[in-house]
């Protein structure tokens, strides 16, 4: 008998998940998953999976677009593959990521920024990085009733001041500042926090004294829900790989070794066959032949 977990079964009827959908698997100690995509295919195969928060991060520029991390991601960028996103999903909950410099001059800007994603790319809420310094945006956000996640540990945006993609939270003082922070954002009306690259029993202490969800990532299994980014969790990003990522497959090396069929069966005119090829009866191409000669 097979073990292998299985989709939602389509004869159930699924429901768009909210903002209460989160709060209730909290209540009720379930688990949120949440995955990135960047697509229309990507985002329709991980809503049919039945994942319950789609985030279409600002990673792309580094696994879509080839830069060394994240800050050449612009406003543009975000748009234009969160448009795509939002036609490949239906049910689950989409998150745009704000890009660096998108909301960190104004809450003003952040405001119009962020009206953007819900506006024009068919968001349903969006992420920002950041703590205490990030109060002004969040509240100028959710004022304006557009819903915020939060971003606290390692925030990729700022990887020049910390030096590199490292741990977060590892010393009592950091420690502290994240679980004040993290008390902040949700007083200023964040309604789910991202942990990436802490501690897993901070992130575990986080979690129990918010009342709105955490999202771990490289945080530990105490978190109220788990995110990766796709291109990580399939094995089709090759430059490097997070310790704290499980691949379940691995795609870049399944797409070489096709692509290398296909160039040998080209080059040996194995491809295309005849099954690959139209073809014409023998009396339509002599009717054919004559009329164009």
């Amino acid at each position: 008998m097979s073990t292998e977990p299985s989709p939602p079964s389509t004869s159930q009827k699924r429901s768009k998940i909210t903002i209460q959908t989160l709060l209730e698997k909290k209540r009720r100690a379930e688990v949120i998953s949440m995955l990135t995509a960047y697509d229309y295919p990507t985002a329709l195969a991980v809503d049919q999976a039945g994942i319950d928060i789609i985030l279409v991060g600002d990673s792309l520029g580094m696994v879509v677009l080839g830069y060394q991390n994240t800050l050449p991601v612009t406003m543009e960028d975000m748009l234009h593959h969160c448009q795509a996103v939002a036609r490949g999903a239906q049910y689950a909950m989409l998150v745009g990521d704000l890009p660096f410099m998108s909301y960190q001059a104004s809450p003003q800007e952040a405001l119009k920024n962020a009206g953007r994603f819900l506006q024009e790319a068919g968001m349903d809420t969006v992420n920002l990085e950041g703590g205490r310094e990030r109060v002004g945006a969040v509240t100028a956000i959710v004022s304006a009733g557009i819903p915020v996640m939060g971003h606290l540990g390692l925030t990729p945006q700022s990887v020049h001041q910390l030096s590199g993609f490292k741990q977060q939270g590892k010393k009592a003082a950091a420690a502290k500042q994240l679980l004040e922070d993290a008390l902040i954002l949700q007083d200023a009306g964040c309604y789910s926090i991202v942990l990436e690259a802490i501690p897993a029993r901070l992130a575990g202490l986080v979690s129990r004294k918010l009342d709105i969800p955490t999202i771990g990532i490289g945080a530990g299994p105490d978190c109220d829900g788990q995110v990766l980014v796709i291109h990580d969790l399939l094995g089709l990003f090759d430059r490097f790989t997070p310790r704290f990522v499980k691949k379940y497959a691995d795609f870049h090396a399944e797409i070489g070794r096709a692509l290398n069929e296909y160039r040998t069966d080209v080059e040996k005119r194995e491809f295309p066959a005849e099954e690959h090829s139209f073809r014409m009866a023998d009396e339509e191409w002599e009717a054919l032949i004559n009329e164009i000669e």
